[in-house]
């Protein structure tokens, strides 16, 4: 007798009901999941919904490849425009047209004229005004309805080049519930407006046609075929004026491989398939839409339409902007200009009125960017290995093979900077951090320096919870490094440095303390004047001395002279930019009373800002002491 199922223990959301029934039998016992109560069986799978054949051979579209981008054909101005919530008005249209054409399309769907004015209009104004480029050829659309053609082919008077696009719904469901025909009926309707059609454009050898059987993915493999083999007799295609079927998943039903069986079998059995143009319509509602289209291309499609960053109906149709950069990064042209990604985006957004989300792929404001420690880490080292590897090619590093860790793209590809590659928040390690200084600052922190670094930048970012920018962190490095060594409470002035001897040099200045606290590790009592670790009286001036192999080793000997028990264990320093007049920036690492502490200095001379970073360690040990 199986042991009862215990109740779910309440969670802080009420409305939902963590799934409490068995673990399926046969679960291994890694996998502890149990049976939920969302009523599933009322859905089917789509293998029990239509009939997915295959050809005799078996698949081919699994091994085969993409090696050049398909006709792309943008249907923004239709699909995506009767998607919106508010369409857009003509001057709209139009900016959206232009960006189109200069973005290399040369067939765009501008509108369905038969279904409002303002479509007819549109069709109708970039007839008359010459908008239309002399490669590129329009597509309207139409439901294959006679009363509907005579109206589309009058909107299209006066264009040279111009596709007539037939739709309607073929899926059983659709047939019985929606339009109310059976097979035969619906295709005999199709037919005529399909004839009506062939006559209207006797005269105009401009004119080609397509067919889209919509919902073709759940529609009967054998009846698809015969409505498409039937309109490629009617309209007598060949070669040299081929017919467009276009197959639709207007409704994502299944994983894309189905997609793909389904596209394969249509492309091996449409007839004079050299006077086909075999056209896929995917959706996303799955979320799958771009996979299904590549996945159609492998099986036989040579026509993807979409819409730009994959605006449409419910959940948008397939992004074409996605699917050509995919080609891109293999390597293959797409034959569009994606240079400018984001004018692109900024004309999309203003024409659609609707944002493109920051993750959305390749145009997002994030999709470049790192948080993670590990991966600014590896970007950081990536893009340093690809500057060095384009040098050692002789080339520029915009013409060097791209191999950057995180980084599918060249950002710069697209019109992008370095700039949002990697950004701070608590997320984020020490190569984030060093990366992001040395770009935009010029510093380049070593290693040890970046680790500790590195923890101020995180309890900075755990206290706001915000982000840390690029003007933060310079902010944060000069008030914990640069800040102690200009304005701390010990500081040198007056000092000279000579070398009186081979290998022999001598410093010397004038030391001031503005503390009153006794010496470290003398037992002074606070408040005798003298200053924290130093032999100076608070408020007053010494002059000190010293001597060492180098400047840096004189004045921390002058140092130790005055009471300041200090020791450099580790030093290093770099110009911030390239060319003389450049400020250099030093670090040091200072053993000051048994503990190391770092610290950074900042001017045109190297010697004053190695000064300044031995006193800024000075200084910070005795306000974290403190």
């Amino acid at each position: 007798m199986n042991a009862p199922v215990p109740a779910p223990a309440p969670t802080a959301f009420p409305t939902l009901h963590t799934p409490a029934g068995p673990v399926p039998a046969g679960s291994p016992v890694w996998n502890p999941q149990r049976g939920g109560a969302m009523p599933h069986h009322r859905y089917r799978p789509a293998r029990e919904r239509v009939e997915i054949r295959t050809t005799a051979e078996g698949r081919h579209w699994p091994s085969a490849r993409i090696e050049r981008a398909p006709l792309w054909v943008p249907v923004d101005l239709r699909d995506g425009n009767q998607a919106l919530a508010e369409p857009m008005d003509p001057a709209r249209k139009r900016r959206l047209f232009d960006l189109q054409t200069a973005m290399g399309f040369k067939e765009i769907e501008i509108g369905y004229p038969s279904a409002s004015q303002a479509d007819f209009d549109f069709v109708r104004h970039l007839a008359e005004d010459g908008a239309v480029p002399d490669d590129v050829t329009v597509v309207v659309f139409t439901a294959a309805r006679a009363d509907l053609v005579e109206r589309t082919f009058a909107s299209i008077a006066g264009l040279p080049r111009a596709v007539v696009h037939l739709y309607t719904a073929t899926a059983p469901v659709w047939r019985q519930v929606v339009i109310g025909r059976e097979r035969g009926a619906l295709r005999a309707m199709i037919e005529q407006a399909a004839t009506q059609s062939a006559r209207l454009a006797e005269h105009r050898p401009g004119v080609r046609f397509e067919f889209s059987p919509e919902v073709f993915n759940l529609t009967e493999p054998d009846y698809v075929l015969e409505v498409c083999n039937g309109l490629t007799a009617l309209w007598d295609a060949a070669p040299d004026r081929p017919v467009i079927h276009n197959l639709p998943a207007t409704v994502e039903i299944a994983t894309p491989n189905v997609y793909a069986d389904q596209i394969e079998y249509m492309h091996r059995h449409l007839d004079r398939r050299d006077a086909v143009i075999l056209s896929v319509h995917p959706h996303n509602d799955r979320g799958t839409g771009v996979a299904c289209a590549e996945l159609a291309l492998l099986a036989g499609a040579q026509r993807v339409e979409g819409c730009l960053f994959g605006n449409g109906e419910r959940t948008g149709n397939v992004d074409l902007v996605t699917l050509a950069l995919n080609l891109y990064t293999q390597g293959v042209d797409p034959m569009l200009d994606l240079s400018d990604i984001d004018e692109i985006r900024r004309t999309v957004e203003h024409c659609n009125r609707l944002p493109v989300p920051g993750r959305h792929p390749y145009a997002g404001d994030l999709v470049h960017t790192a948080y993670s420690g590990t991966h600014q880490d590896a970007i950081g080292k990536g893009l340093a290995h690809h500057a060095r590897r384009a040098a050692e090619l002789g080339v520029p590093p915009a013409q060097a093979p791209w191999e950057v860790p995180y980084l599918p793209i060249d950002p710069a590809d697209i019109g992008r900077d370095y700039e949002a590659v990697i950004r701070v928040n608590s997320q984020s390690g020490k190569g984030g951090v060093a990366y992001l200084l040395r770009t935009h600052h010029g510093l380049d922190l070593p290693a040890r320096l970046r680790a500790d670094f590195s923890q101020v930048v995180q309890h900075a970012a755990d206290a706001s919870g915000e982000e840390v920018t690029p003007k933060d962190l310079w902010d944060l490095f000069r008030r914990t490094y640069l800040a102690p060594g200009e304005d701390g409470p010990l500081t040198a002035t007056d000092w000279r440095t000579a070398e009186t001897a081979p290998g022999q040099h001598e410093f010397g200045c004038t030391l001031h303390d503005a503390e009153a606290t006794a010496p470290a590790g003398t037992g002074a009592p606070a408040g005798t004047g003298a200053g924290a670790g130093t032999g100076v009286d608070a408020g007053r001036a010494v002059r000190v001395r010293g001597t060492g192999n180098g400047p840096l080793a004189a004045f921390t000997d002058a140092l130790r002279a005055a009471g300041v028990d200090v020791d450099i264990r580790h030093y290093a320093e770099h110009a911030t930019e390239p060319g003389q007049g450049s400020a250099a920036v030093a670090y040091a690492q200072c053993a000051v009373g048994g503990r190391t502490w770092w610290g950074a200095g900042l001017d045109t001379s190297v010697l004053t800002a190695s000064v300044r970073a031995v006193l800024s360690a000075v200084n910070r040990s005795r306000r974290d002491r403190t």
